[in-house]
């Protein structure tokens, strides 16, 4: 399902079961998964890679060289940006052409969860399951399940695949035993992932 007032080209992909809603705009070369949710006025640009079951929520930016897999969450206003060294001109004063600008990339990993109003600056990854804070500032990866928040965003701890905060039920030389309250799930997280965040 496409809004009429949504703005898809021609050139894109979109699969089978994504709703694409109200002045949305999907550039040429982007490619959309399945049964994604593509909310009020989110800009997707061109040849950006989004996976199946994702939903990006209102007024979002998804720059080029984004690539978002599957069950990915981006909350309002959320923004992906792709520019290392932001000018609008060159050194002699003209207008930056394609040529000069320096794409960064980023990409999101399954499951992960960016928050609304968060920034994600160039070349980082976000491992699978972490989760963004709301208003976080990304200027580097973050590791699988990891919570990071602020700006710059640090590592504040971990959550379970389900979202909860996990809770630290025993520490060794090797890492941390981490366990869900709510889902009862424990996880082991190595030593050299946790560093000086035990949650």
């Amino acid at each position: 399902m496409i809004h009429p007032t949504a703005e898809v080209s021609p050139q894109a992909e979109v699969g089978e079961g994504t709703k694409i809603w109200h002045q949305a705009q999907v550039r040429e070369g982007a490619r959309i998964g399945r049964d994604c949710i593509i909310s009020k006025g989110v800009y997707i640009d061109f040849d950006v890679v989004i996976g199946d079951r994702v939903k990006i929520q209102n007024r979002a930016s998804i720059y080029h060289g984004a690539t978002l897999e599957d069950g990915v969450f981006i909350g309002p206003h959320a923004c992906l940006t792709n520019d290392k060294i932001p000018r609008a001109i060159t050194p002699s004063g003209e207008l930056k052409a394609d040529a000069d600008w320096e794409v960064g990339r980023i990409v999101v990993r399954y499951g992960a969860s960016v928050g609304a109003g968060a920034v994600v600056l160039p070349d980082v990854t976000i491992g699978r399951f972490a989760m963004v804070g709301a208003g976080a500032v990304v200027t580097r990866d973050v590791p699988a399940q990891g919570l990071v928040v602020g700006s710059p965003a640090r590592l504040k701890g971990f959550v379970c695949r389900c979202g909860r905060r996990l809770v630290v039920e025993q520490e060794s030389a090797a890492g941390i035993e981490m366990r869900c309250p709510v889902c009862d799930v424990t996880y082991s997280i190595p030593r050299e992932v946790v560093g000086g965040s035990t949650g």
